[in-house]
């Protein structure tokens, strides 16, 4: 079995971390630069930084705190949010992020994801995947975008398929119904995907507890799991994280 990850996530709005229930109702959890160079320090294995309100606003990433960033952090980072160009991602991979992550823009042009692929590799590639539950259809998810306020109709499952198909080299898939909720990750949806695709899934939305964690790799198939509200807000220690997973029997980095 490979070695499993712990990825905090800093969900950043006007250059501050921030974190919300179901993408709502934000509050204030410091500075990404700080708060990134902390978990590097502490034995994250990656960290992904989110602009989130980069895609309502029509916003560009701002490169800046990309940079400062990688001056401070010494583990890979994947940078998303407002990403809509091919020179935007060389932009991010320049300044010093390992990967871009991509959504809304993918969805109206699966074209980028190809293009991508092609010209940095499908390791830089992330597939950022915003999912709810379908009212209509149970037992299916609607990918969602502009940082989750506007659903579509397209199925999460063929879509991951899809975005595997045109180059992406991993899926980070947000449950927005667990999203902030500390209630656990929804394992149905990480599932539904790790079992669809051959690429790695990083499962998002929900970690409240270290059994959370565990049954996000065990139950749902992920190959690394993302959290922002236990670790921003001090609940458990990435090191606290790593030793309990690996106490169950995964490996893991430590």
């Amino acid at each position: 079995m490979l070695t499993k990850r712990i990825i905090p996530c800093l969900d950043v709005k006007d250059n501050r971390v921030v974190k919300g229930v179901n993408f709502l109702n934000l509050r204030d959890a410091g500075d990404p630069v700080e708060l990134g160079a902390r978990y590097s320090d502490t034995g994250a294995d990656e960290l992904v930084f989110l602009d989130i309100t980069a895609t309502i606003r029509s916003r560009k990433t701002i490169v800046d705190m990309i940079r400062r960033v990688a001056q401070n952090v010494f583990i890979p980072f994947t940078v998303g949010g407002g990403v809509r160009t091919i020179e935007q991602i060389d932009k991010l991979l320049r300044s010093g992020a390992e990967k871009a992550s991509v959504n809304t823009a993918a969805v109206q042009n699966p074209n980028l994801i190809a293009e991508a692929s092609r010209r940095f590799g499908n390791q830089c590639v992330v597939l950022a995947i915003d999912a709810r539950r379908s009212k209509t259809h149970p037992g299916h998810w609607q990918v969602c975008v502009k940082a989750g306020s506007e659903p579509t109709d397209i199925d999460v499952v063929e879509w991951a398929v899809r975005g595997e198909q045109l180059g992406a080299g991993e899926i980070l898939l947000t449950s927005m119904d667990a999203d902030g909720t500390k209630a656990g990750y929804d394992n149905e949806l990480n599932k539904a995907v790790s079992d669809a695709v051959n690429i790695p899934v990083i499962a998002s939305g929900g970690a409240g507890t270290l059994d959370h964690l565990y049954d996000a790799v065990v139950v749902g198939g992920a190959d690394a799991v993302l959290m922002a509200s236990i670790t921003h807000f001090g609940n458990y220690t990435i090191r606290q994280m790593k030793q309990y997973l690996r106490d169950r029997g995964l490996p893991m980095n430590l």
